[in-house]
């Protein structure tokens, strides 16, 4: 497996990151070990959670996923052969949650019991926090590099002004800066990353760790018919989102492009993702072991200059 380097940080990770959002939720957890082991096996490396996941769920407070995971590493070992992200900032309680220096220092610390580790490779920042200036949010992790928790950091769901921002701060302090974006972005969703956030993590040679990389599952093609929406607990959610004309037309290039290279869609639509420059590591997630084999071979699918230029114009 090619690594690729994450921004201008030491790390190199794999073209494809593994999200945790569903371990713990939607996967128990000995079928989260077994994705967690088939991703290993197959060459790749990189693991993003964060602590939120999944206080969503009914009777859960947050710290499953990171839990699960912990529970694999203590199993596995091998620690220094992975990349693990985490998160900070959602709101966990009503008094939990943000981006101050007393937030990050208290969740670091409780992120590194669940996930049984002495550091974590990327801490994202999980939302900005416009209340917290953010030379205090910057110099809070600094000090967490400095103590060896941490090894990076990166910004989650950042407008491109807010990023150019922290990026000057970080310059301007000496604090050590954002080296990874997680942006929401897909084949339907791309106007958002591609507009203003494309440019600047390109110009300042930020690592892209984008999610919702296949749409809420619409882009495997699971979603065609309004009937559909019995598939799984999201599906009314995802049929009134995105199964439309722009949504449908997308679907059929990736059809016809999985058709022509042997793939499915959700293989085809994580290759053009993979293939783009800006582009680190789609995340994507998988509860079985043969949803994970779908999401791997989009690391080895190459897709040509034709089946890019019709998948932009399709989802143009």
């Amino acid at each position: 497996m090619q690594l690729r380097p994450l921004g201008r940080s030491s790390l190199r990770v794999a073209p494809l990151c593994l999200g945790g959002n569903v371990f713990g939720w939607t996967a128990t957890e000995a079928a989260s070990f077994s994705v967690l082991d088939a991703l290993v096996a197959a060459g790749l490396n990189f693991i993003d959670t964060a602590d939120v996941y999944s206080v969503w769920a009914p009777g859960h407070r947050g710290g499953e996923s990171e839990t699960v995971i912990g529970n694999w590493l203590k199993h596995r070992g091998r620690r220094q052969d992975l990349v693990i992200a985490t998160k900070v900032g959602m709101q966990m309680a009503p008094d939990r949650k943000g981006l101050s220096a007393a937030h990050i220092t208290r969740s670091i610390d409780e992120s590194l019991r669940r996930l049984q580790t002495d550091y974590v490779d990327v801490y994202f920042s999980h939302c900005d926090d416009a209340g917290v200036p953010m030379e205090e949010t910057l110099g809070a992790y600094q000090k967490l590099i400095a103590q060896g928790k941490v090894r990076t950091i990166g910004a989650s769901n950042f407008t491109a002004a807010r990023l150019a921002e922290a990026l000057e701060t970080s310059h301007k302090h000496g604090l050590p800066r954002y080296e990874a974006l997680q942006p929401h972005y897909n084949l339907y969703a791309r106007s958002d990353y591609e507009a203003d956030l494309e440019p600047l993590c390109l110009k300042q040679q930020i690592g892209v760790v984008n999610y919702f990389a296949l749409a809420s599952g619409f882009l495997s093609g699971k979603y065609r018919t309004p009937a559909d929406a019995a598939k799984s607990a999201r599906g009314k959610g995802v049929i009134e989102k995105f199964l439309n004309e722009r949504g449908l037309r997308i679907l059929a290039a990736l059809d016809d492009v999985g058709r022509r290279h042997g793939a499915s869609p959700a293989t085809a639509a994580l290759a053009w993702q993979i293939a783009r420059p800006s582009i680190t590591a789609p995340i994507a997630s998988a509860t079985t072991v043969d949803q994970l084999e779908e999401l791997l071979a989009a690391t080895q699918l190459n897709l040509d200059r034709a089946a890019i230029e019709q998948l932009n114009a399709a989802s143009a």
